[in-house]
């Protein structure tokens, strides 16, 4: 395999690192948070869902067993994508994975102009959100290598190859 260290300078290499530590941080922390947090759940937030998935959302709140399911996912898929990204470990399908939680909560809650939410946005979105920010700075990450360079990537590739061949780093 090609050594990716030529291909790029340090300084872009430090800010895609930095984005992927960042963006992994954040997965991580709210991960932690609500797995902490006993009595959390996406409860109020799913029955604020609007757009065109909104009863989508709205439906998988009206069954305590598959609630319990979605916060459980939730929680633990944050924390798992979070270390992922942070360790440089299985970066890709962390990345993915990532990008599919954000989509999600895109779809539950669109930046939409008159979309009322009980929790107000933190600002003045017009169809971009942070959601979608980071949606597509894990798709930057996705295609750019940084695991390999400073991660657990670089030895889990050297040992299993086969997680190359599947892209899975």
């Amino acid at each position: 395999m090609m050594s990716t260290e030529h291909c790029y300078t340090k300084a872009q290499l430090t800010w895609l690192m930095l984005l992927r530590l960042f963006i992994g941080w954040h997965f991580m922390y709210e991960g932690m948070v609500k797995i902490m947090n006993p009595k959390w759940t996406s409860l109020p937030y799913l029955l604020d869902s609007k757009g065109f998935a909104s009863s989508f959302f709205i439906d998988l709140t009206q069954n305590a067993d598959l609630m319990e399911l979605v916060n459980f996912v939730n929680e633990w898929a944050l924390l798992l994508i979070g270390l992922g990204l942070t360790l440089g470990l299985l970066y890709r399908l962390s990345s993915v994975g990532g990008m599919i939680l954000l989509a999600m909560y895109t779809l539950s809650h669109p930046s939409f102009i008159g979309a009322d939410y009980m929790m107000p946005f933190e600002g003045s979105y017009l169809w971009i959100d942070k959601n979608l920010v980071e949606f597509a700075a894990l798709g930057l990450l996705c295609v750019f290598p940084t695991s390999q360079i400073i991660g657990f990537d670089r030895v889990v590739g050297r040992v299993c190859p086969i997680l190359h061949k599947l892209k899975l780093i």
